[in-house]
């Protein structure tokens, strides 16, 4: 097959399905809606199995097609979907099947691996974080194209498991045209002020899912050694999601009289507004590092200057003394160090907020990661049906 034939039969309309366990919230399933989204504005067909959550409603109404499956349920009756998946596969003619976590990507290897191999489509897997090493973990390298977030996790899938194929490198983008300081009017600004209840301070916002491995913990007793600075904090994300541990959190805030200090604001579906409220933000993962951080990149986004655990994927993102600060896991002292240096410079903290979003819009949108997404696809799916044809010499 020539070339020319190769990238018409690449180029026409995809069916794309892509597996999760919800749509909740995270930068697993944000990275979805923008994908999905930017498939059917590309005039291809984007099709998401998960067990549901908020963000259903937006990928509906960007053009993606819900099915509601449980499939991120880690028990045996996750089982019972492979015989559907495997008939809705070929009842579709999926192109893409491509695989975001772990126990939904058992249920579609097992699906696609039963189909003949001429009725196969391609199978890619995106390796999103720092799995325990183990056989069940592995499933996210059967793909025949692996993509990693960063480069600490393309490194840890090469010296943890046996890859015989190159992984790709797809950084996570974030939507810089949503993620827009322009974009947030003062009104927007003023209201969620009022709504939370935030008083003319520096404020200092720590977003993300509320649970030990985000480090919430840590961000709290590090305020114990800033008693005599002038702050407001706000931890936004989800408090019903993890109650045993948000009751720790509000009980380490009352044992310590901070609760003049400190907010506990709840999910926030207006992410650009809130942190145009924010002088600096926080990103403490330490029992587990990032394997991209997505927030802590949604900020610099916005013009802001972050703090950032120094492991994983901060790594790659966050340049000490360039755009923000990098400080040692798991250490409130030294995370307190970094928080004072950080609000007695109101220029640098401004200046850093600036690198942040130009090395943002040069290395992390949303845009690049969906184009290098679809690059894979298109290579992938040219190899299974035929590949590229060599000129004859002359």
């Amino acid at each position: 097959m020539c070339r020319r034939d190769t990238e018409k039969m690449v180029s026409e309309k995809l069916t794309v399905v892509q597996m999760l366990p919800d749509l909740i919230g995270g930068g697993v399933e944000r990275g979805t809606l923008e994908f999905g989204r930017y498939l059917a504005e590309h005039g291809h067909r984007s099709i998401v199995i998960s067990g549901g959550g908020r963000l259903v409603d937006q990928l509906e109404r960007e053009n993606s097609l819900h099915i509601t499956w449980d499939v991120g349920s880690k028990t045996w009756r996750c089982l019972r979907y492979i015989l559907p998946l495997r008939q809705f596969l070929l009842r579709e003619q999926v192109d893409v099947l491509h695989l975001r976590s772990r126990m939904p990507a058992w249920i579609g290897y097992m699906a696609w691996r039963s189909l003949p191999r001429e009725k196969r489509p391609a199978l890619v897997t995106t390796f999103h974080g720092f799995y325990s090493v183990n056989c069940y973990s592995a499933i996210m390298t059967k793909g025949e194209r692996v993509i990693a977030v960063s480069e600490s996790i393309r490194k840890h899938i090469s010296e943890r498991y046996k890859v015989s194929r190159p992984v790709r490198l797809i950084f996570r983008g974030v939507d810089d045209t949503f993620f827009a300081p322009e974009k947030v009017s003062p009104e927007r600004i003023a209201a969620l002020r009022s709504e939370w209840d935030i008083q003319e301070k520096p404020i200092i916002m720590l977003p993300g899912r509320l649970t030990r491995l985000k480090g919430q913990d840590v961000f709290l007793k590090s305020l114990l050694h800033l008693q005599d600075q002038p702050y407001q904090a706000i931890l936004v994300g989800d408090v019903n999601e993890n109650p045993g541990f948000v009751s720790e959190l509000k009980t380490i805030v009352r044992e310590n009289h901070l609760e003049d200090k400190v907010r506990l604001v709840g999910h926030c579906a207006d992410m650009p507004t809130a942190l145009m409220l924010a002088d600096l933000v926080l990103s403490t993962s330490s029992r587990e590092p990032e394997s991209f951080g997505r927030t802590t990149v949604e900020a610099m986004a916005m013009g802001k200057a972050v703090i950032a655990t120094a492991h994983g994927g901060s790594l790659e993102t966050v340049v000490s003394g360039e755009n923000g600060w990098l400080v040692n896991p798991s250490d409130p002292l030294d995370l307190a160090r970094g928080i004072r240096e950080a609000l007695s410079d109101h220029n640098r903290l401004k200046a850093y907020g600036i690198a942040g979003q130009q090395r943002v819009r040069e290395r992390f949108t949303a845009t690049s990661m969906c184009e290098q997404t679809l690059s894979v696809y298109k290579e992938l799916l040219a190899s299974k049906r035929g590949g590229v044809c060599k000129l004859p010499k002359t």
